[in-house]
């Protein structure tokens, strides 16, 4: 099972709430999607997800592939019983892997031939391929296997990249016809606002019950990346979801959400807190920092998550400080916990007919 209803649309901007509907559960759109690569978002267990309210989260193909291996993964029941998690799982296509590991692969029309960054063994992943490992995983949401072209590329490559992904994504469907998982397309174009456009109608035809916009935050300045949302956003069906895939900060949200996207992920709020930065409501700060070393205050005055409401900045730098395990958890529950509040808080402005506000006073705080 899989249904997105639109409930309400914003007057002055392309803000959307929306409500999609899974097999493991319904999820309130627009919203954050803590990332669990390995079968794990790290430093958190299953209960804490759940007590932040987290709705979704993310599973890495290609890694999950490698290691532990889909099979096995099949065999324990699917991702859902494999790592204890009973909502819903959206799962990458490994697409984004072969941007990222460019130096392990080769790219040929049938697929993708690599070398594991683990041990340097030879593997190949196709569209179908992608698909299988993704059924085997067990997802409620899988996505077509693209190819995310670099920043910067020549149009022409990108144009070669875009027919590639447009064919990839017609073997991907056929492979997933019998299947009850939701597939999202993937639309691809780099900076380039007329190949977005024919991305977009490509994928239109081929018509998948959600799409997802790639190819961004890869490095990029940020104004031509929100550029690309405000003219590639409007161009997608209004009664499916938009998912902008691999982008999260605070501020990418509240521009992302105005620019009509519904979902979102990223993995900067677990990375960052591995090295003692978190979030708050004034901006970014650096816990670990020394001049945190005497400061009882909590991590953001004005968050009621538990580590705010427990623990001072002095002492999870301590923590941080001497390497001790719980220092991350700290900062890691606290930076999944303020971007799955700020989803919640956009939600309610956008629900009260005051979105527009709340981004205006967001940024009169926030520090960017």
């Amino acid at each position: 099972m899989f249904d997105f209803e639109l409930l309400k649309e914003d007057k002055k901007s392309e803000a959307r709430l929306g409500i999609i509907k899974t097999n493991h559960g319904s999820i309130d759109t627009p919203i954050f999607m803590p990332v669990g690569t390995q079968a794990t978002v790290k430093a958190m267990t299953s209960r804490e997800l759940k007590e932040i309210n987290s709705q979704i989260i993310l599973a890495n193909t290609y890694h999950l592939y490698l290691r532990p291996g889909d099979e096995l993964i099949k065999d324990a029941g699917g991702l859902h019983k494999f790592m204890n998690w009973d909502k819903p799982i959206l799962t990458d296509s490994g697409g984004f892997q072969v941007f990222s590991l460019s130096d392990l692969r080769e790219i040929k029309e049938e697929g993708v031939y690599f070398s594991s960054h683990l041990d340097g063994s030879k593997h190949f992943i196709s569209p179908e391929k992608s698909m299988q490992i993704q059924k085997n995983l067990g997802s409620d949401i899988v996505m077509a296997f693209d190819e995310c072209p670099p920043y910067p590329a020549e149009r022409e490559y990108v144009e070669n990249s875009l027919e590639r992904t447009i064919r990839w994504a017609e073997r991907c469907k056929k492979e997933m016809e019998k299947s009850n998982q939701a597939l999202f397309g993937i639309i691809q174009g780099g900076v380039y606002p007329e190949l977005r456009k024919r991305s977009v109608e490509e994928m239109k035809k081929i018509d998948f019950p959600g799409y997802s916009i790639g190819g961004l935050s890869v490095g990029e300045p940020k104004e031509e990346m929100y550029k690309m949302l405000k003219h590639t956003t409007p161009l997608l069906p209004t009664n499916k979801p938009r998912y902008l895939m691999g982008v999260g900060t605070p501020e990418d949200l509240i521009e992302g959400i105005y620019h009509g996207i519904d979902m979102f992920d990223c993995v900067m709020p677990t990375r960052i807190a591995r090295h003692g930065q978190v979030f708050t409501s004034k901006g970014r700060i650096t816990v670990r920092n020394a001049k945190y070393k005497d400061d009882f205050t909590p991590l953001d005055k004005n968050c009621d998550c538990h580590v705010c409401q427990n623990y001072s900045r002095g002492y999870i730098r301590h923590l941080i400080k001497r390497n001790e395990i719980l220092g991350v958890r700290l900062t890691t529950y606290h930076n999944l916990y303020f971007m799955l509040n700020l989803a919640e808080e956009i939600r309610s402005s956008i629900r009260d007919d005051h979105f527009i506000n709340f981004r205006y006073k967001f940024y009169q705080k926030y520090e960017i």
